[in-house]
């Protein structure tokens, strides 16, 4: 899985799950799974378009996680990215800007915890 760090003035975008979800109504960096064949950075562009309806730039890589959940695994790494466009939300519950300090009290899925220390770091 592929995650996008996007950050604006100081703010960093998230998104909410839907709910019906695994993990309903958490927040979490925008992304999503690779499709087969794809690369990280296709499959990140691919995701940015489907969810927040922006083109994106993938730049460097942030941080790398696995983490297991009691049904699956995941290997979930993180790209800075810039975005083409103002975001909406599309295939997500919401969007929102947050302040870098405030993504440590958020309800974000347990994968995403160590990439928020990964940014809070930088």
């Amino acid at each position: 899985m592929v995650a996008a760090l996007i950050e604006r003035e100081g703010q960093v975008l998230l998104d909410r799950r839907k709910k019906g979800t695994h993990l309903a109504d958490t927040w979490e960096f925008p992304g999503g799974k690779r499709d087969a064949g794809e690369t990280d950075e296709a499959a990140l562009r691919r995701e940015l378009r489907e969810e927040l309806g922006v083109d994106g730039e993938i730049g460097a890589r942030v941080a790398e996680v696995v983490h297991a959940y009691e049904d699956f695994d995941v290997r979930l790494v993180l790209y800075e990215a810039r975005l083409g466009g103002e975001p909406r939300a599309i295939d997500v519950a919401e969007i929102r800007w947050f302040p870098r300090e405030a993504l440590e009290g958020l309800p974000m899925p347990p994968a995403d915890r160590p990439l928020v220390e990964a940014v809070l770091r930088r």
